[in-house]
C-alpha cells in the first residue's frame, strides 16, 4: 500500500450523509403537546362561564404559537420527520375544527361557516396527497394570512364580553381568505398534476 509523501497532506474523507433526525425531538414533541390540549380547550369551551372562556382562549392561544414554534424549530434544526409533517398537519386541522364545531354546537357561529372552513382544510389535505409523489406545493403568504385571521376570528369567539362586530368582521375576512387561498391552492395543484407526467414519479 502507497504511503502519502512526507509534506503532503492526508486526503480528507468526505463526510458522509447526515443522518435523518429522530422521531423525539422538540418540533414533534410539541406537535404532540398540540394535540393533547384540544380535549382541554374544548372541556373548557363546554364548561362555560366567564373564567372557563378565559381559561379556554389562553389553551388556544398557547397551542396557537406551538403551531408557530414547532414549525420554525423543525426547519432550523433540521428536524423535519414523517411523523411531524403528518402530525402537525392533524393537529392543525383538530385545533382549527375543534373550536369551530364546539362554537357552531353552542349557537354562537353559523354552521355554515364551520363547514366551509372545514371542507376548504380537509380539501387541501386531500390535494397534498393527489400530488405528493410529483411535487411539494409551497405555503404563501394568503395561506399564512389566512391562518392568522382564522386564529384571531375564533379567539374573538372564544373570549367572553360585547365583541360581536369584531367577532362577524373578523370572521368575514377569514371566510374570505379561506375561499380565496382554496381556489387558488385547487389551481396549483392542477397545474402541478398535469405538469408532471405520472410516468416520470415512477422512475
Amino acid at each position: 500500500m502507497r504511503q502519502p509523501e512526507a509534506g503532503t497532506p492526508a486526503r480528507e474523507t468526505p463526510p458522509g450523509p447526515a443522518a435523518p433526525p429522530g422521531l423525539v425531538n422538540i418540533a414533534n414533541a410539541l406537535t404532540v403537546a398540540r394535540l393533547l390540549l384540544v380535549p382541554l380547550f374544548v372541556w373548557l369551551l363546554l364548561a362555560g362561564g366567564t373564567a372557563y372562556r378565559i381559561a379556554a382562549f389562553a389553551i388556544f392561544a398557547l397551542a396557537s404559537v406551538t403551531d408557530l414554534l414547532d414549525g420554525h424549530l423543525a426547519r432550523r434544526r433540521n428536524l423535519i420527520t414523517d411523523f411531524g409533517k403528518i402530525a402537525d398537519t392533524t393537529a392543525d386541522k383538530a385545533l382549527t375544527g375543534s373550536a369551530l364545531v364546539t362554537l357552531s354546537a353552542q349557537g354562537q357561529l353559523p354552521w355554515w361557516v364551520t363547514v366551509v372552513i372545514l371542507a376548504r382544510e380537509l380539501g387541501v389535505t386531500a390535494l397534498r396527497f393527489w400530488v405528493i409523489r410529483r411535487g411539494v406545493i409551497a405555503a404563501t403568504r394568503g395561506g399564512k394570512i389566512k391562518m392568522v385571521l382564522q386564529v384571531i376570528a375564533i379567539s374573538l369567539y372564544v373570549l367572553p364580553g360585547p365583541l360581536g362586530v369584531a367577532r362577524e368582521v373578523t370572521m368575514g375576512l377569514a371566510v374570505v381568505a379561506t375561499v380565496v387561498t382554496g381556489a387558488d391552492y385547487v389551481g396549483r395543484a392542477v397545474r402541478l398534476h398535469r405538469a408532471v407526467p405520472h410516468h416520470e414519479t415512477e422512475r
